[in-house]
């Protein structure tokens, strides 16, 4: 099992309507709005880093409305 928590950027204005889609998503245990530069950030729990790669890039950054990404994997201790 693997963590990684993905910072999310978004048009200004679709915010909510980017959640919403994403909140939906079985992959993502937490989901939360920041302020700053980044505009989400989502907890992901998935069985290895390939699958954190295909969540972002076919899901996450496929949404209309998010301008980028960036990723976090979590380290085990």
């Amino acid at each position: 099992m693997a963590i990684g928590f993905v910072l999310i950027n978004v048009s200004p204005g679709k915010e909510r309507e980017v959640f919403d889609i994403l909140v939906k998503e079985k992959s993502i245990q937490e989901l939360h709005p920041l302020f700053g530069e980044y505009d989400l950030i989502a907890k992901v729990t998935i069985n290895n880093l390939e699958q954190l790669g295909d969540i972002v890039f076919n899901k996450i950054r496929k949404i209309k409305g998010v301008t980028g990404t960036k990723t976090l994997t979590g380290a085990g201790f």
